[in-house]
Formats: C-alpha cells, structure tokens, sequence
C-alpha cells in the first residue's frame, strides 16, 4: 500500500489513517474511501471495498470517459445514427443508465455478401415490397436458406455468451459477434441499416431494446440482452436473449425467467389456423400473472429475404393484428416484459429504447417456420449452446 497524506479516517474503523488502496490511487478515485489505518483493516475490508474498483471503471461518469476517448475517435451516437458528439446529450434520463462513446463503424470484407443498406445506410427494396402487406409462404428452398442463416445466427449469439461477464465492454461483445459473423461468410444485418452504427444490439437493464454498444463495462448484477441478426446467401435470421452479469438480484432473476416462459408459452401456441393477434394474448397473460407489463411499441415480425416484413406480430392483449398463420411463414415473436410500467423512451441517439419508470425490461427472440403440423424454431439452442439459464439444467 502507499501512504496517504494524514487527516483521513480509516474507511473501516474511523481513527486517523496514513495509509491508502494503491487501486483506489491508480484510479485517482477520492482519498476519504481508500484511507485505512493499518494493514489487518484493509485487509478486513478488502472483501467489500474492492468493489468500489469495478464500479469506478465501469461507472465513471460517462463524459470524462468522452474526452479520453474522442481522441481516439470513439463518440456519442445522435441522431439515430447520423451524428456523433463528443459530450454527453442533455436529457432526462429515466434510470441510473447511460450511453458511453462508441468506436467507429466495424468494416466488412468484400467477398461477403450485403444487403442493400450496407454502404449508404438506406434500404431500397425493403420499404416498397409488396411483402410488406402480404405474408409470404417461403418455397422449400427457401425455407432451407432460412435454415442455414438462423443455425449460423444461433452459433454468434452463442459465442456472444460465452464472453459475457463483468468487466466486459458491450463494444467489446460487438466485436466478438462482428468477427464470429464474418468468419461464417456472412454479414451482421444491424450494420447500418438504418444508419445503426454497430453489429448488434446490446440492451442493459433499464433498456428495453435496440441498445448500441458502447464503452461501458458490464457490471455484476447488470442484466444484458443481445441481440443478433445474420444475413447469409440472401436472407436473414434473428434472434435474442437476456444474460446475467454475474451476481443478479432476485427480482432480476425472476424478470428474465419470465420473459423466457413468455417467449415459450407463445410458440407452442403457433401452428396452421391460429391468429396472429392471439400471441399477444399468451404473452400478456403469463406477464400479468407474473406482476410484469408488456411493451406495446415494439413487435415480432415477418423476416427471410427482408430483414422486417409483414406480419406484425404485437406481443400485448387485444391487439389488432391481421391475418392467420399458414405452414411456411417465417416470422420472429420477440416479447419485451417490463418490471414497471409497459411505456418507453427514446434516447438522444434515436435508437436506444428504455423503460419510462427506469425500471429493468427482459426479452428473448426467435425465428419461426410454421409448418403443417405446427412450428420449427430456426434459432432454437444446441445442445453445445452456454449453459447460461439456471432452469433450463434444474
């Protein structure tokens, strides 16, 4: 340990104290909390204080970390992508969350195949397709590309799992899913569709969806949902799940598992004949029952040659889709279950969806194939998938 000048406290027993946390020093994190009296009282403390350590770095206020970083070309996203910043955006903020600087757009090499958003960040054919009204029956062909994609969609978010921990930036967990999408032949279809700025999606705690990863570090008892989607020999697959970072919290636990049961409880609904507004039925009933609400802006929808089509899918009670499931629709359910109040917000970077209340959201997604007899989950877990949910081994 170092020694510290002297008119501290110790920060465990509370006499004078000449001796400080040599971390706590490197961090430049304030004297009155790192000062111990003797040796036997920090190593006494050690246990509770080293936490301050983590949370120093991945709680740092999000705007000191800006100046470090706009040198090297890491800034805030604005303007749903658009602009960037290098000062943290004015707003009212709904929880203890906050956007940190992001690092530059990740590259693709040529031979991989794109979408038509890849280079200027516009769809063309997607807008004005017919498909998007009519629900399209995919031919066996096609089914069988859908196949492909979602079983290489499956293994990135998997590799996305394994690394997720506390310490972990969600930059970081982009570049594990930008690599391990590349390395399959294939391209992350969230890259600058719209003008989305990264490869996936990563939504911590109070975000409900479309998080864009960023500089923060994940911290323990933080729950994080990534999101994938892959576009490969022309069409695409999506999927999601939401992870605990280390130690979380019992309502947490119970908030995610719920959200897994209500993604369940929805599929082994769909077969030839059901409607599509009857899913958000299912869904909202299990959330109700389990105290939760269900977010209404955002819904499942079709995919295959087109990243979003029709149907919509609404995931909350009476809602107004149209239309009945037919054997060789592709279509994604992907229910968002809040802890409080079902009302969302908007960040300044026109993408980052959270609670309005500031409370924690959970969702979980696959791609769907109704078949004759019932559904397929494209996406669905290999038995070689992480083991990352305590009921699924109970």
């Amino acid at each position: 340990m170092a020694g510290s000048e002297s008119g501290l406290a110790c920060a465990r027993c509370g006499k004078p104290a000449l001796l400080q946390c040599p971390k706590c020093m490197e961090l430049k994190l304030p004297r009155e909390g790192a000062a111990f009296c003797t040796q036997e009282c920090f190593k006494a403390s050690w246990s509770s204080h080293k936490s301050v350590h983590t949370k120093s770095v991945s709680g740092m206020d999000a705007s000191s970390i800006s100046s470090e970083k706009s040198q090297s070309g890491w800034l805030y996203c604005l303007k749903k992508g658009q602009m960037r910043g290098s000062k943290l955006p004015h707003f009212e903020w709904t929880g203890p969350l906050r956007p940190y600087p992001i690092s530059k757009m990740r590259t693709v090499p040529d031979h991989i195949e794109k979408p038509d958003w890849a280079l200027d960040g516009i769809p063309k054919i997607e807008p004005n397709s017919d498909l998007q009204t009519r629900v399209e029956i995919k031919s066996p062909e096609q089914i069988e590309k859908m196949r492909e994609v979602c079983r290489i969609s499956r293994e990135v978010l998997d590799a996305a799992a394994r690394v997720i921990r506390p310490g972990i930036t969600t930059d970081e967990i982009d570049q594990v899913v930008h690599d391990a999408t590349i390395a399959a032949g294939a391209y992350p279809s969230p890259l600058n569709y719209h003008f989305f700025p990264k490869s996936c999606c990563t939504s911590v705690n109070e975000v409900i969806c479309h998080g864009i990863p960023d500089a923060r570090q994940l911290e323990d008892g933080d729950i994080v949902n990534v999101d994938i989607s892959v576009y490969y020999k022309g069409v695409h697959g999506d999927l999601n799940e939401t992870y605990f970072v280390g130690n979380v919290d019992e309502a947490s636990q119970q908030l995610v598992r719920s959200t897994y049961e209500c993604l369940e409880k929805a599929i082994s609904i769909v077969k030839p004949g059901v409607r599509f507004r009857e899913v958000g039925d299912v869904i909202s009933r299990h959330a109700s029952m389990c105290g939760l609400s269900v977010v209404k802006s955002y819904c499942g929808h079709g995919i295959g040659e087109l990243f979003h089509c029709a149907p919509n899918i609404p995931h909350y009670a009476k809602n107004k889709a149209v239309g009945i499931m037919k054997a060789g629709q592709t279509f994604t359910i992907e229910p968002m279950i809040n802890a409080g109040v079902w009302r969302d917000r908007l960040w300044p970077d026109g993408w980052t969806a959270v609670t309005a209340d500031g409370k924690r959201s959970a969702q979980f997604e696959h791609t769907l194939l109704v078949t004759e007899t019932g559904v397929e989950v494209l996406t669905a877990r290999f038995p070689s998938s992480p083991n990352v949910f305590p009921w699924l081994s109970s």
